[in-house]
């Protein structure tokens, strides 16, 4: 049975280069690999050369293309500036950028410092918003540019122990929508991919470990979790031809979680 990106063909992103914050583990390591492998230039960037330097390699290897890893922290517009003029230099330009850095940990309100929901909000939506800002002249010099956004879901219904991400997630959703109105003269598209519960990933460890899967899964109308390979898919549609006309949307990726309400307690199991 043909996977999520056997529909693509060979080569479908190929003249494409993009930089891809957090690439180095989980989701976006996964983007990163679908992207190489279909023919993009990418230079993954997280905080720590030494968990780049072993992806890239890994990467490199299972695509047959080179892909580079640069360390910076998004918090720092500097550092990530650099980042983007490095990538620039390696491959002659920038066309996607795909904001994944993320931070999370699971935390009730009452017990969440200032501090903690402080340095997720820093992560996530500040860290998206220094990315697109130090990445704008850059992409916008080519005629054909896109900045994908990954969110989640967690805000569009409450959800325990969640509320400096959700918060996070939420701004990260706004900064989507306004920027695609504002950059789309420029031909720069934004937009957004919101994952579900999607399985191998950390969130998901901590979230739901060991029995608390079942009871996730049987609140899911597709009755699983979600691959990243799914979320890559969609991740590639969104840089495609196909999406040509696509901007100021965050496209939910979950199997239906996060509009199911089942009546009574009932399970979709």
């Amino acid at each position: 049975m043909p996977g999520p990106l056997d529909v693509f063909r060979d080569n479908a992103l190929a003249g494409h280069v993009a930089l891809i914050t957090g690439g180095g583990t989980g989701i976006c390591r996964g983007i990163a690999a679908a992207y190489a492998r279909l023919g993009a230039d990418v230079c993954i960037v997280s905080r720590k050369q030494d968990v780049l330097d072993i992806a890239a390699k890994e990467l490199s290897a299972q695509t047959g293309r080179t892909v580079i890893g640069i360390a910076a922290d998004v918090r720092d517009p500097e550092a990530i500036t650099r980042a983007i003029a490095a990538t620039v230099e390696r491959f002659g330009k920038l066309d996607t950028l795909v904001n994944g850095a993320a931070g999370n940990f699971l935390a009730p309100a009452a017990a969440l410092s200032p501090n903690g929901f402080k340095t997720v909000i820093d992560i996530d939506l500040n860290g998206t918003f220094n990315a697109s800002r130090a990445a704008f002249e850059h992409l916008s010099k080519t005629g054909d540019s896109l900045i994908l956004n990954i969110s989640a879901t967690l805000h569009y219904h409450g959800t325990p122990l969640q509320v400096h991400a959700s918060a996070a997630k939420a701004g990260v959703d706004a900064v989507t929508k306004n920027l695609a109105v504002e950059w789309g003269r420029f031909k720069i598209r934004v937009c957004g991919i919101a994952p579900g519960p999607i399985a191998e990933t950390e969130g998901m460890k901590r979230l739901a470990p060991g029995e608390l899967t079942d009871k996730m899964t049987a609140g899911i109308p597709a009755a699983r979790f979600g691959t990243i390979d799914e979320i890559a898919a969609a991740a590639v549609y969104l840089r495609s031809p196909a999406a040509a006309y696509v901007t100021g949307h965050v496209l939910v990726v979950d199997g239906g979680h996060c509009v199911a309400t089942p009546a009574l307690g009932m399970s979709f199991s």
